[in-house]
């Protein structure tokens, strides 16, 4: 009997091989993998976070500061965002410039949350209209540029009212212009904003629709609007100072919801809230930067002169102050998100 040995092709040999250093290194990984520790499960909702506009920082005499100079504050205030208000830029928005300040909110750990832009469309010459749509199309790319997710966009108003002062004086509401009714205004407005949809979806920025005066005036006149369009890229962003009469039944209708006009697919919510407390003053905020002198305790709420850890301080009629945690109030704002 003679002992022989069957051949093994090399192809065959070498998967041998592989097959077993396969299954040890299978065996030493199950032998020391550590426990699996569950991940928890998201929040349903995530936490609010607080930002600051630009337009507080503006101590209503004087000019305002610079954007650079309000995101610096922002920062040291213990905000976590900062929106900036269009208008206050100045004349350099160049795209080095927009650059520098995404980069500055960006090394100060501040967001660029929102972008407040003015616009109207209540006007009945088309060529008007136009230009105001051509103006919004340009914010949508600066706030890209920008990296904002949303900026703050308005109806517009009639413009009859001699000042803001008359305008406030009339609770905000105003004649509209001779021969012409709200159903052409509303027709406008719509029109306008549906020009804008495209620009807004290439850049990603969402237009909120503010309660900021005109045919905005109010929950109705919003919503009509936002319902009529029906578009992803355009939802609220509720002011909270600008209602006059019946708040909190109007912020509860512009609050997110699955309600009349809204589909699962497209629920209405807010974009942005611009929260803002105003005293009884005299009216509107006082010129030349009146200030008022009021007394606050540790965690920012109005106290008492004389009570336990009371300070005072000094701010703009028709401000807010900013607290965080124990600390004293550490600023007086005129609005924040």
């Amino acid at each position: 009997m003679s002992n022989s040995v069957t051949p093994v092709s090399r192809r065959a040999a070498l998967a041998t091989a592989a097959a077993a250093v396969g299954g040890l290194a299978a065996g030493m990984t199950r032998a020391e993998s550590p426990p699996v520790i569950p991940v928890p499960p998201r929040p349903v909702s995530p936490r609010i976070r607080f930002g600051v506009s630009t337009y507080s920082f503006w101590q209503f005499n004087g000019d305002p500061p610079s954007i650079e100079t309000c995101i610096d504050r922002a920062a040291a205030m213990g905000f976590d965002g900062c929106e900036i208000l269009h208008k206050q830029m100045g004349e350099d928005q160049s795209n080095g410039r927009l650059q520098q300040l995404k980069q500055r909110a960006f090394r100060a750990g501040l967001d660029l949350c929102g972008f407040s832009t003015h616009q109207s469309f209540v006007k009945p010459d088309p060529a008007e209209r136009q230009q105001n749509v051509d103006d919004t199309i340009h914010q949508i790319e600066l706030a890209y540029a920008l990296g904002i997710p949303t900026i703050r966009v308005n109806t517009g108003r009639w413009g009859t009212s001699k000042d803001f002062d008359e305008l406030m004086a009339n609770q905000g509401i105003e004649p509209r212009l001779p021969g012409y009714t709200d159903e052409d205004g509303f027709g406008w407005v719509i029109g306008s904003l549906e020009k804008c949809l495209k620009k807004a979806e290439e850049c990603g920025v969402v237009m909120g629709l503010e309660n900021h005066w005109g045919l905005g005036r109010d929950a109705a006149g919003v919503l009509r609007v936002i319902d009529a369009i029906k578009s992803p890229w355009l939802q609220a962003t509720l002011d909270t100072g600008n209602f006059l009469e019946h708040q909190y039944e109007q912020y509860a209708q512009l609050a997110p919801a699955h309600s009349a006009g809204a589909s699962e697919d497209l629920p209405r919510r807010w974009e942005v809230v611009h929260a803002r407390h105003r005293l009884p003053t005299r009216g509107r905020d006082p010129p030349g930067g009146e200030l008022q002198r009021v007394h606050l305790s540790g965690d920012g709420r109005e106290s008492r002169p004389g009570d336990s850890g009371s300070t005072e301080f000094e701010r703009p009629a028709g401000g807010v102050y900013a607290s965080r945690g124990n600390d004293q109030a550490i600023a007086a704002t005129r609005s924040f998100h």
